[in-house]
């Protein structure tokens, strides 16, 4: 198993292939509209786009999105995603949450899925620091009015919330910085059992892929939180 820092600075296909089986219930895009309702009119600023899952999903409701990503490795499959599909409103580029190449006050929304949480877990000692950073960086481009949402997991293997241990103090500091938090169920469904076991233990490890073998979970439950906040 990769670490998530070697997934994606090499394995983006497969981590694509895991992210393909996402969410087959399509509950996420109706979860996001509760807080901020899409249309033409909006510019997006997505912060660590990664293989484009998000993207892909918001770049056809919406006037504009800028993507960004760390991983040049990861963006080349939003990219080619976008091709597929036909978008012309779409624009990619290398960037860390902390210093994204936008000018001030040109977002409706910032959006960030499963990505901003690693400024507190890469972060080391000065982890607050670095989130606060990467807020300040949010609200200098957003609008007057604008929204920031950030996705993040709840739990992978669980039917109900269950915050993994290692991102607890995380939600407690975004809790402390004013958002409000719902979740929804964005579970996988894998083509047969054997795929589950392969991708499962590829990201969430060895325990996980035993799991899914021994309750046959073609059907693998995930609980997806979902932070918001007005600009």
């Amino acid at each position: 198993m990769p670490t998530e820092k070697e997934v994606y600075e090499a394995h983006a296909d497969q981590y694509e292939r895991l992210v393909r089986r996402e969410d087959y219930q399509n509950n996420l895009l109706a979860a996001i509209e509760d807080y901020c309702p899409l249309n033409e009119g909006l510019d997006v600023v997505e912060l660590g786009a990664g293989t484009g899952r998000l993207t892909c999903l918001l770049a056809p409701r919406v006037r504009s999105i800028r993507a960004y990503d760390t991983s040049a490795h990861m963006l080349a499959v939003a990219e080619a995603s976008l091709r597929e599909m036909g978008l012309s409103n779409c624009q990619t580029g290398l960037a860390d949450h902390r210093q994204v190449p936008v000018a001030d006050k040109s977002a409706d929304l910032v959006i960030s899925g499963w990505s901003f949480c690693y400024l507190a877990v890469w972060g080391g000692a000065d982890w607050q620091s670095a989130l606060q950073d990467g807020l300040d960086e949010i609200q200098r481009i957003l609008r007057p009015g604008g929204m920031v949402i950030l996705v993040e997991s709840l739990g992978t293997g669980t039917e109900k919330p269950r915050p993994p241990e290692h991102l607890k103090e995380y939600f407690d500091w975004l809790t402390g910085a004013g958002f409000e938090r719902g979740w929804t169920r964005t579970d996988y469904r894998f083509e047969s059992l054997e795929e589950a076991v392969e991708l499962s233990t590829f990201f969430f490890g060895e325990e996980m892929g035993h799991q899914v073998r021994e309750k046959n979970w073609v059907i693998l439950p995930e609980c997806t939180g979902i932070w918001w906040k007005s600009g």
